[in-house]
């Protein structure tokens, strides 16, 4: 059972550090929405292609408040915090109970 306990372990590792990293990825995208960037630039269109399903559907539930100020990035860091504080600690116990 040690070999299961190891690979959860492993896959906890692994969906902590994509958590961490969509983070900064969130983070640069609200940066780059502060000035005017150039929307054929590979990296803004990356950031772009990978944050906005995910923001889009935060978007239909809360709406941009007054001054056009958006929350859902905010949200969806929030949410991501949670998930790292919830599911990754939970799959390392449920790993460190197996092996």
């Amino acid at each position: 059972m040690y070999i299961l306990g190891n690979f959860l372990f492993a896959v906890a590792k692994i969906i902590n550090f994509a958590l961490s990293a969509y983070i900064w990825i969130i983070i640069g995208r609200a940066i780059i929405s502060w000035v005017n960037p150039d929307p054929y630039n590979p990296i803004v269109r990356f950031l772009y292609e990978v944050t906005e399903p995910v923001l889009v559907r935060i978007r239909r539930f809360i709406p941009a408040f007054a001054g056009g100020i958006d929350f859902s990035p905010m949200i969806l860091i929030l949410a991501i915090i949670f998930l790292q504080s919830f599911l990754v600690p939970t799959l390392q116990q449920l790993a460190a109970s197996l092996g």
